[in-house]
């Protein structure tokens, strides 16, 4: 069996042994009937969660046992968390999920939820539910905290005592009626939000998942992006690496009468099994990593194990119910079988939004950032249905959770409802996950449900936790096995026998045996091509035509609603434009061509941007598409990765380019990462514009003149547009909107705050730094690709190429006026785009004169120069080549910054000091 060849044989021993000790029932009693007098989780249902339990199970031992000859890359396992098997049960299979790595039994429950075979519940409930049978407890008047929030179960996590649970869910009397000013004010108005005690809906009789409907996208059904930038449903195995159709054996029954949930079983388990084993074949990472994720299980892969995917699930669920109220099934359409029949997204408007982190994720900055402003939304009386999974083992790998702090934690955040359970039992686990479930899917507000579990087999495969845990502690552990505890139930229930149980644990121990093995033989990815062809696309003619496309809709059908939207005088006919305004009616088109872009960020609504660089905006659309946020980074981003994933367009706005370090992980870890992970079967468009580089006069500082941008550069598929001229703002932001709506792009549009407002260029008043903003009939023809530079020539143009970009392009010209009064020729080369590099450009243009002065603002290590450069070397390039840029130093405060930032008699230097070689 699979145990004789695993590392953890104690574990799979104990475990046998204890099955085969459980005492036959008295008597058999009907599976459909309730496992537990009080409960709604019948003998049928409990069975299938320990089907699921057990697949997961042997899943952790084949990753021990594949590890065990160098085939296997992943052995962080679900041993102990099995019981979050019964809070997938409680849930719908359309609730898009994003689940912690210890999520083995959630996921192959899900599978069978979305194949139809997990059983339904007793007295024939329909896909609404059934009602609990266990009547309502009474909450006492002082059980409720001052956000409203209700502990929710007789069990505690860890020792600490719950008090009274309230199983209808309704808002307590005594609860706030949510004030709301600022920013929440603008949003709530935007969503039209009921404010105040009346809110609470009536109290309903409690209601838990039943026959639950299939997704929209059929199960086991392959997700790929086509030439459009859809997704396409049922596309061959060669264009996803799914597998589906290899063949492979189809399970024997296992004597349930479900022989088709122990398919549903198997088919979860090969996908987790090519996880571990890096095949191509792996049905949503394709062998670039092992994820839970799958489109038609509506699971969406995060590749965090410290809570950095909460962001995106608080976005998520604000996304979510912002899309209900708009009457449209969220995420992003999908065509079928490859063909013209297109369904609506697959998540219905009543989902919820599942998201599972450990107990240790609970101390780290992106969980803080998610729970407060989940409750800070929920404060502001806007709604997001966004159930958080706590699942407490009490330990990060080696560090403990001091006992009682995850729920102390947990229970004081306002704004979040708190629920608890020991979840190892699965009852208690269904029942109040259903509770927990049914309140947020109810009020569409925020909860906790806290899990206890335990933690078996160590951290993963290489940990040797016999170095900080005692022989007691794991025995006691062992004891609350989820799989034993399962197993007793269905045994005194009089479902099963001990030996039943024990010879389904031995043939899935088989199954998943025989799948790995199968596995095995399958090809890993083989080339540079194979791995990084799932990041975000770049099909330049397709966002061309996406351009001209939108250019003639603004000039025909869409010719009036565009000159009300811009109070009968449209931009082109305004005069010349700074960079600022130029942005801004760029805003306005893309919203008026998109209706599912919304703008969002500190001060961009009622304000206008600290700059005006978004003023009008909400005026014109709307406060539900121009909102402001709290003043967190981490969770602007997350808000943005939310929404695109749910299939729309966020433009957020990051105030300050040194803000954007503290919430970098979200572009670096979670933005870029989607596509790449998921295959491309999920994406989150998203253009983040953020205001830096320095050289703001009389102002800043470090913060407000923040010249570093090597931390963006190296993210993978990230896409960096820096504007310096109005003329090439609203272009590029064109482009970049195209990219991110029609491949699903990530871009990060960098605008130059000290060229926001600038008129001139060589003397005041010349206006040379102004420019009009093309008509729609000129958008095509001033289409900005991705990658491509420009240049000007100033003189013969024939003796020195200076490359440069944003405020740089403005002071190589002015340099460049001054060496033209010398005799010099000068090329200047605005690269515009920093990530990808205009390469082919910056080699032609450097071959043109044979001498390259780099004029990068950014610092000297690690700054876009040294990209320049590499690429020339790379290239060949033989000719001179000379560097100016900013010194390795923060930005000082008011004229000491001249000291470390590049100048325009630096630039004229160091071309003379190139022309005298």
């Amino acid at each position: 069996m699979l145990s004789d060849v695993t590392t953890p044989q104690d574990l799979d021993d104990r475990l046998r042994e204890a099955l085969a000790a459980l005492a036959g029932p008295a008597e058999r009693r009907d599976p459909d009937a309730p496992l537990v007098a009080g409960t709604a989780l019948t003998g049928a249902q409990a069975l299938a969660l320990f089907d699921a339990q057990v697949t997961s199970r042997q899943l952790d031992l084949a990753g021990r046992w594949l590890r065990g000859f160098g085939e296997g890359f992943y052995t962080i396992g679900s041993a102990g968390h099995e019981g979050n098997a019964a809070v997938a049960a409680a849930l719908r299979p359309t609730d898009p999920a994003l689940l912690h790595y210890r999520s083995g039994a959630f996921y192959c429950l899900r599978a069978a939820q979305a194949a139809g075979t997990f059983p339904a519940a007793s007295g024939g409930a329909d896909d609404e539910g059934t009602e609990e049978t266990a009547p309502p407890t009474p909450v006492p008047p002082d059980a409720s905290d001052v956000d409203g929030s209700v502990p929710s179960a007789a069990h505690d996590p860890h020792g600490s005592v719950p008090e009274a649970l309230d199983p209808s869910g309704s808002v307590p009397p005594d609860a706030p009626a949510h004030p709301s000013t600022g920013a929440g004010e603008s949003v709530r108005e935007a969503l039209v939000v009921p404010v105040g005690r009346e809110e609470a809906p009536v109290r309903e009789p409690l209601r838990v998942p039943a026959a639950v409907t299939a997704p929209s996208v059929p199960v086991g059904a392959g997700v790929a992006v086509d030439a459009t930038g859809e997704a396409v449903v049922g596309v061959p195995a060669a264009a996803t690496g799914d597998a589906r159709q290899d063949g492979a054996d189809a399970p024997s029954a296992g004597g349930d009468g479900h022989p088709e949930a122990e398919d549903a079983f198997t088919e979860a388990a090969r996908d987790v099994l090519r996880g571990m084993v890096a095949s191509a074949r792996e049905p949503i990472a394709g062998g670039r990593h092992k994820v839970f994720g799958r489109a038609d299980l509506a699971v969406i892969p995060t590749t965090s194990t410290i809570a950095s995917h909460l962001p995106r699930a608080v976005g998520l669920g604000l996304a979510l119910e912002r899309l209900r109220r708009g009457g449209r099934r969220i995420g992003p359409p999908v065509r079928i079988d490859g063909g013209d029949r297109t369904a609506e997204g697959p998540w219905p408007p009543d989902a919820i939004v599942v998201c599972s982190f450990g107990d240790a994720s609970v101390n780290h900055a992106s969980a803080t950032a998610a729970f407060n402003t989940a409750g800070w939304y929920d404060h502001t009386g806007l709604r997001i249905p966004v159930l958080f999974v706590c699942e407490d083992n009490g330990l990060g790998i080696s560090v403990r959770s001091p006992r009682g702090w995850v729920a102390a934690t947990l229970r004081a955040r306002p704004g979040i409802r708190y629920f608890a359970v020991d979840g190892c039992d699965p009852v208690e686990t269904y029942r109040v996950a259903g509770e927990a479930a049914e309140w947020v899917r109810r009020h569409r507000r925020p909860a906790v449900l806290h899990l206890s579990t335990v933690r078996l087999m160590g951290h993963a495969g290489a940990d040797a936790e016999t170095a900080y845990r005692g022989t007691a502690e794991l025995t006691a552990d062992a004891e609350r096995d989820p799989l034993l505890v399962t197993a007793r139930l269905l045994v005194s229930a009089g479902v099963a026998t001990g030996e039943e149980l024990l010879a389904r644990y031995s043939r899935r121990g088989w199954q998943v045996r025989r799948v790995a093995e199968e596995v095995l033989e399958e090809p890993k990815l083989a080339s540079p091509a194979e791995v990084v062809a799932a990041l975000a696309p770049r099909r330049p003619a397709r966002i061309a035509r996406a351009v001209a496309e939108a250019a003639a809709r603004a000039a025909g059908p869409d010719a009036a609603a565009r000159v009300e939207a811009f109070g009968g005088k449209p931009p082109e006919l305004a005069g010349p434009l700074t960079l600022a305004q130029s942005v801004n009616a760029a805003l306005a088109d893309g919203m008026l061509d998109h209706p599912q872009l919304v703008v969002f960020g500190e001060d961009v609504a009622a304000k206008g941007g600290v700059y005006g660089v978004t003023k009008g905006l909400r005026d014109r659309f709307g406060a539900a598409r121009v909102f402001d946020t709290l003043l967190d980074e981490t969770s602007i981003l997350g808000l943005g990765l939310g929404a695109g994933t749910a299939g729309m367009l966020p433009v957020p706005e990051i105030q300050y380019l040194a803000y954007l370090h503290n919430a970098e992980d979200q572009l670096r870890g979670e933005a870029a990462t989607m596509q790449f992970f998921s295959s491309g079967a999920f994406r989150n468009p998203m253009v983040v514009r953020v205001a830096g580089l320095a050289y703001q006069e009389g102002f800043g500082g470090h913060f407000h003149n923040d010249n570093s941008v090597a931390v963006l550069r190296d993210v993978p598929g990230l896409v960096i547009a820096v504007p310096a001229r109005p003329d090439d703002a609203a272009p590029m932001l064109r482009t970049c909107l195209a990219a991110a709506a029609g491949e699903g792009s990530v871009c990060v549009f960098l605008e130059p705050i000290a060229l926001y407002h600038t008129r001139d260029l060589y003397a005041e008043g010349d206006g040379e730094w102004l420019a009009e903003y093309a008509e729609p009939g000129g958008w095509a023809a001033g289409h900005v690709p991705i990658g491509r530079a420009r240049v000007y020539g100033v003189g013969s143009a024939e003796d020195v190429t200076i490359i440069t970009f944003g405020n740089g392009v403005r002071m190589s010209l002015r340099a460049a006026a001054v060496l033209a009064d010398e005799g010099v020729g000068t090329r200047v080369v605005d690269l515009r785009w920093l990530a990808p590099l205009p390469v082919a450009d910056i080699i032609r243009e450097a071959s043109a004169t044979g001498r390259v002065l780099v004029v990068d603002e950014t610092r000297r290590s690690g700054g876009v120069g040294e990209g320049v450069i590499a690429a020339l070397v790379d290239a060949g390039y033989v000719g001179a080549a000379r560097r100016v840029a900013g010194i390795d130093s923060f930005v000082p405060l008011g004229p000491a910054a001249r000291q470390v930032l590049v100048s325009e008699e630096a630039i004229t230097q160091g071309a003379r000091t190139l022309l005298a070689r």
